[in-house]
């Protein structure tokens, strides 16, 4: 057995899990750290389930809860939702080692929040876009692969950076390293901010996507990120032929509508039919990361002097779903329809 240093994982689910398996698969010593104790349980006995087309195996990893964690670690892996982000900093940071650093494999701009908390040096970026979702105890939807790019907050090319990508090339062999994290990050938040839509209903990520009635919806979404990007100097990046600057100030539509036809194909040819969003709200009854996530683009948008309404009706509507105002329903995500018509009408 191994006696490296493990690379500790917070947030053994869908994210954190999936990489967690492969790796300890591959040999490399990891530690699962989760709050769920089934979950813990089960990863360090019977083993960690992944399901799913791409492949199938069950992996036995050392899992333990906060509570039980102790020791420094160099390499912490922050896998949990990002509304969970300031919680799991609590817990973690007395476990990381001053030489250490916390590398963010969540949706939206943790990295900003882990930076403020622990230093930009001590943070590195990932973004994320494969496909997984957590089932339950021990068992995890390994639905379709997907981007995995990794790198340094200030773009440098660091000897960790590198390692981190080598570790990265184990689990997806398609991995990138940047030097332009951000731009991923705020790449990937365009589309972050439809499937935030597309959960307003139960309709599939694809059929949302398809639909012609909900097209401006989509296209106001993408152009209120473009806009705010643009304000703060991000130059955007995305992923396969989903290309974030299509939405960027002043660009023409068909472009953009192009993008949109190719997610609805995109999202049609993988066994995840709807998102991480959707299951939180109509599965796991629980909040979604619609605050950390995409409402802090409309913070950083007012901020910037960028109105982003339909942005906030969507965080607004999303709210009274989590709250039992409002149904999972077509009805639901037609007020975002109203309301991106009439502004188009009005423009």
């Amino acid at each position: 057995m191994s006696t490296a240093e493990p690379i500790v994982i917070w947030g053994a689910g869908a994210i954190g899990g999936t990489i967690g398996a492969h790796w300890a698969r591959a040999g490399i010593p990891v530690l699962l750290v989760d709050i769920v104790a089934e979950h813990v349980e089960a990863c360090r006995t019977s083993g960690l389930r992944i399901t799913g087309p791409i492949e199938e195996f069950t992996q036995v990893i050392p899992a333990v809860t906060p509570a039980e964690l102790t020791g420094k670690y160099k390499r912490i892996i922050l896998a949990v939702k990002a509304q969970a982000t300031e919680a799991a900093l609590d817990a973690l940071v007395p476990h990381l080692a001053e030489d250490g650093f916390i590398f963010s494999a969540q949706n939206g701009l943790n990295e900003i929040a882990i930076s403020e908390r622990v230093g930009a040096k001590r943070t590195m970026g990932c973004f994320v876009n494969f496909g997984a979702d957590w089932h339950g105890p021990g068992e995890i939807l390994y639905g379709n692969r997907g981007a995995l790019v990794i790198g340094e907050l200030d773009g440098q090319m660091t000897p960790r950076a590198l390692e981190m990508h080598r570790l990265g090339l184990i689990f997806e062999p398609a991995s990138v390293l940047t030097d332009n994290i951000w731009g991923y990050l705020w790449g990937k938040l365009a589309y972050g901010a439809m499937l935030f839509g597309t959960a307003l209903t139960d309709d599939s990520m694809s059929a949302n996507f398809a639909d012609p009635q909900r097209l401006g919806v989509w296209l106001e979404l993408g152009r209120e990120v473009g806009a705010v990007a643009a304000a703060r100097g991000v130059k955007s990046l995305g992923f396969g032929e989903f290309d974030p600057m299509v939405f960027a100030p002043g660009q023409p539509e068909y472009p953009q509508i192009e993008t949109i036809a190719w997610l609805a194909d995109y999202t049609s040819k993988t066994a995840k039919t709807h998102s991480g969003i959707w299951r939180d709200l109509a599965v796991r009854k629980r909040k979604t990361e619609v605050d950390p996530q995409i409402g802090i683009i409309a913070k950083l948008g007012r901020e910037a002097g960028v109105p982003t309404p339909t942005i906030e009706t969507l965080v607004e509507l999303i709210h009274e779903v989590e709250d039992g105002k409002r149904p999972l329903s077509f009805d639901t995500l037609k007020v975002l329809i109203d309301q991106c018509n009439l502004a188009s009408t009005t423009a």
